[in-house]
């Protein structure tokens, strides 16, 4: 498999990172994920040259997009890559091995964040990709940041994952108190393509401070916390799930504060834009870090419409079979919080039918009455209320 560059895009589509997980200083747990990987390519390598194990299952590549390599969908699309994997060779679910889709390997790829994954498999770059649940739905509904562009219609919904948390980090000695604090400060709203940057955005807006109120920098998670380490900047924006690794190690280095969200203006922000959910940091989540009140929104994994309903509906299988919990769990902290029964929650654009009739299966979303008398009528809509019994996953 060649490395290949993508001219509209100026990087390589199918890199699993800059120099390996396992550069990246991520952590054992990214290592293994980046083994697991590795290992899955060398065994379709030697099956190839060997002629052997491919005339049951060819190899069968698949992408996801996630952001970037200091943050948490990165690692998170690590995980869920290596739960859905199951490449020529491997050992049978039932023996040990991988519960993943036969001859399947699963790629997590490093992009910009929400805005550039939806993009992405828009122009058919990318199978599926994770994203926040607001960008999900304004991107197929035409609504947003999306409005009077063209909607991108061939989204479909896999997972609910987890809930991100809008991170305001300052220097201590920078002493801000609000929002509003920001005003003349040094701030990095990510980069174009982020959710996090149209979420601060919009933040910044509602509490009517304007971009020209700012010195405004442009840059993803880790070269903002260097330039904070060094003294060149005063605050950065992150959405994610806590505890966020880069910025725990920031907070071992330099004092950090969280600026709040809370008050009239987080009601405001709720009543206006309604995939955001009032939520608290506990004190303690980073060093010398006090309890601060903000705002999250849902992590989803959606796929292109046009990808394989049963290619589909055995990926959703196989991130709640029951053998990947222990990978999802020990995996990274957020990974705890992926839940089958939180899967369908804030989802508001169609599921894919594949992961529809998973759902059906197990009982999370009620199957149709087709003879028309009494019982389960029709399907829940995404977002809403679930009903039927819940079978575990299988």
């Amino acid at each position: 498999m060649a490395n290949s560059t993508d001219p509209r895009e100026g990087r390589r589509p199918w890199r699993l990172s800059r120099g390996g997980l396992g550069a990246l200083g991520l952590g054992r747990w990214a290592r293994r994920v980046a083994s697991g990987v590795a290992s899955a390519l060398f065994a379709v390598l030697v099956l190839t040259a060997s002629g052997q194990g491919l005339a049951a299952e060819e190899p069968r590549f698949f992408r996801i997009g996630t952001g970037s390599t200091s943050g948490i969908y990165f690692p998170i699309g690590g995980l869920i890559a290596s739960a859905i994997s199951n490449p020529p060779g491997s050992r049978a679910c039932e023996r040990g091995g991988s519960c993943g889709v036969p001859g399947l390997i699963a790629v997590a790829q490093a992009t910009h964040g929400s805005v550039d994954n939806v993009k992405a498999m828009a122009k058919g770059d990318l199978e599926s990709g994770l994203s926040q649940a607001d960008i999900a739905y304004w991107s197929y509904s035409g609504k947003g940041m999306f409005r009077g562009k063209n909607r991108i219609t061939n989204l479909r919904a896999i997972a609910n994952l987890y809930p991100e948390s809008v991170h305001i980090v300052a220097r201590k000695d920078a002493r801000i108190k609000s929002v509003k604090g920001l005003k003349g400060k040094r701030v990095s709203l990510d980069v174009t393509g982020s959710g996090t940057q149209v979420n601060a955005r919009l933040i910044l807006r509602r509490y009517g401070v304007g971009l020209k109120t700012l010195r405004p920098v442009y840059v993803q998670l880790g070269p903002a916390i260097d330039m904070m380490r060094e003294g060149r900047l005063d605050v950065f924006f992150f959405v994610a799930g806590y505890p966020v690794r880069a910025i725990a190690e920031l907070a071992e280095k330099i004092p950090i504060q969280l600026v709040p969200i809370a008050g009239k203006t987080a009601k405001r922000i709720r009543r206006s834009d309604r995939f955001f959910t009032e939520t608290v940091i506990p004190a303690g989540t980073y060093k010398g870090v006090d309890e601060t009140p903000t705002l999250s929104v849902g992590a989803q994994w959606i796929v292109r419409a046009d990808v394989d309903e049963k290619l589909v509906y055995g990926i959703t299988r196989a991130l709640w079979h029951k053998n990947t919990r222990p990978l999802l769990d020990s995996g990274h902290p957020n990974g705890r919080l992926l839940r089958l029964e939180t899967a369908l929650d804030g989802i508001a654009i169609p599921l894919h039918p594949g992961a529809e009739r998973y759902y059906r299966e197990i009982g999370l979303i009620p199957v149709p009455d087709t003879a028309g008398k009494g019982g389960g009528g029709t399907a829940t809509k995404p977002g809403g209320k679930k009903g039927g019994k819940q079978a575990p996953a299988k």
